[in-house]
C-alpha cells in the first residue's frame, strides 16, 4: 500500500462542482492499493502517515507529525500510484488491487485515520473524476509504502 503524501498550507477536492473534502494545514495523502495488500498494511499505513515527522519543531527541523500539530489529513485515491513504470511509455496497472478490495482498502485506511487522529481526515471519492487543489508548503513530499508480510 502506497502514500504520497505533501505538506500542505491547505487542500481540497472537487467532485464535478461539490466539494468533497478540504483541510487547512496539514497533509494531502494520495493513496495507492497494490494486489495483495489488506488491513493490516491500511492500518500500518494510517500509523506511518499520522506519525511521520514533517513539520518543523521550535528550532525548524522536521521532528513533528501532523498528529502532533493536529492538522487536517485530505485522503484521495489514486490507483494510478500502483502502476509498473519500469517498461515502455505506458503504464501497467497490474500490480494494482481490484477496484472492489480496493475501495474497501481505501475505506478501512480512512476509518483507521479518524480513530487514531483527532484533527480533520477528509476525502475524496473512489472511483470519482477529482480535481485536487492543495498549496503545498515547502514543498515538502515523502513516498510511504507498506509491503506484504
Amino acid at each position: 500500500m502506497i502514500a504520497l503524501i505533501q505538506r500542505v498550507r491547505r487542500g481540497g477536492v472537487r467532485v464535478g462542482e461539490a466539494c468533497a473534502g478540504e483541510i487547512g494545514p496539514g497533509l494531502v495523502c494520495l493513496v495507492g492499493i497494490n494486489r495483495g495488500d489488506g488491513e493490516r498494511q491500511a492500518k500500518r499505513l494510517a500509523e506511518r502517515v499520522l506519525n511521520y515527522r514533517v513539520f518543523a519543531d521550535e528550532r525548524g527541523r522536521m521532528n513533528r507529525s501532523v498528529r502532533d500539530e493536529c492538522g487536517g489529513v485530505l485522503s484521495v485515491p489514486q490507483f494510478t500510484l500502483a502502476a509498473d513504470t519500469r517498461r515502455g511509455n505506458r503504464p501497467s496497472f497490474t500490480p494494482a488491487a481490484d477496484p472492489k478490495e480496493a475501495e474497501r482498502l481505501f475505506e478501512w485506511f480512512v476509518t483507521e485515520l479518524r480513530a487514531m487522529h483527532p484533527g480533520t481526515v477528509a476525502t475524496g471519492r473512489f472511483g470519482a473524476d477529482m480535481q485536487v487543489e492543495l498549496v503545498n508548503d515547502g514543498p515538502v513530499t515523502f513516498w510511504l509504502e507498506v509491503g506484504p508480510g
